[in-house]
């Protein structure tokens, strides 16, 4: 084979290899969609199937005893008694067909059918499309209470903006959580280690992290060094945010937060401003990561006057959701009060 008919061949390759993956991919799309439709139409019947008996629960219980039954014998186990379940729950969580979305698959909407609260549901099922979330992403979320812990920071209505929008970044507050849940680095609770142990844990487990942070960060460097004067320091971890196009530098902090980190966290971030950030970059937004964050030092610092300096508590389990509320709640009391004190009030 002569060099020119080598190149032309590889041109042809490549374009029926192109058209055979995007075959086969609007194949799959094709088929999840049709499935997801299916399961939907069959929760439907149910639902108005069971509300037309006298008797609903006892009704409904024969109803999906007996088509469980019949559907097993002829089509196999894909429609037993707990996915017909799972179909009627997907209906009652979905009853609106066309807010169904095509790219999400049945598991996807079977994560979200068991959100009860409904517009936390609808903030998953916008942020799994946006961010392109597997099941197991999205699972992991909705396991941390992601939709509690952000509408802890946003005004009333801002929040409900997140069943409709989604997380929109839009300043470096929305960037930001508190708390990070850590609980897929592994550390159990009474686990003695390090800060340099935490911080090369969250590099070895990066992609976990990078969901926990959030959409548009890219990971720049660890142990970034700066030298001052002669003197050399080191940033644990530095990060990109594509999306509001800055800099986000992380500290990580075991124990009580200090007036200390506070200083050092905007030593590191007036350096950036002045050394690295990039014409069209937006302000450098510095956070810490602490295990206690002592919030009589974020109310007489700076960090409760600043747009881009942060503290931010990090669990290294995931709580349970009564726990994690409790906390959540205790937090908005706390931010409540100090903007009663603020106005005079």
């Amino acid at each position: 084979m002569n060099e020119g008919l080598s190149r032309d061949f590889e041109s042809i390759y490549a374009e029926v290899k192109n058209i055979i993956e995007h075959t086969r991919d609007n194949v799959y799309k094709s088929i999840n969609s049709n499935l997801v439709l299916a399961y939907w139409n069959i929760g439907k019947i149910i639902v108005e199937e069971e509300q037309k008996g006298s008797n609903r629960a006892e009704y409904g219980t024969f109803l999906i005893q007996t088509l469980a039954e019949r559907l097993t014998n002829e089509f196999g186990k894909g429609f037993n008694k707990s996915n017909l379940k799972y179909m009627r729950n997907f209906y009652t969580a979905f009853p609106i067909r066309q807010a169904l979305l095509g790219e999400l698959s049945w598991t996807h909407y079977r994560l979200l059918s068991s959100v009860k609260n409904e517009d936390a549901r609808g903030f998953y099922l916008i942020e799994t499309a946006k961010n392109r979330w597997s099941t197991r992403e999205l699972e992991r979320q909705i396991n941390s209470l992601l939709y509690e812990r952000l509408a802890l920071s946003k005004d009333p209505d801002e929040v409900k903006k997140l069943s409709t929008q989604g997380n929109l970044i839009k300043t470096s507050k929305d960037l930001i959580k508190d708390p990070y849940v850590l609980e897929f680095l592994g550390i159990k609770q009474q686990q003695n280690f390090f800060e340099k142990d935490l911080e090369a844990l969250l590099i070895s487990r990066l992609q976990e992290f990078l969901l926990e942070l959030g959409a548009g960060f890219a990971f720049v460097e660890r142990q970034k060094r700066i030298t001052v004067d002669g003197d050399h320091y080191y940033i644990d971890l530095v990060f990109y945010n594509y999306i509001l196009k800055c800099f986000v530098l992380i500290d990580l902090k075991l124990g009580k937060l200090t007036h200390q980190d506070i200083g050092q966290i905007d030593f590191y971030v007036r350096y950036f401003e002045k050394e690295e950030k990039q014409p069209g970059d937006n302000p450098t937004i510095g956070l810490i990561l602490c295990s206690n964050k002592n919030e009589a030092m974020v109310k007489y610092t700076l960090l409760n006057e600043s747009k881009t300096l942060f503290a931010s508590k990090y669990k290294l389990y995931l709580p349970s959701e009564e726990e994690l509320k409790k906390e959540l709640t205790r937090e908005r009391e706390l931010i409540e009060q100090e903007k009663r004190l603020a106005d005079g009030k």
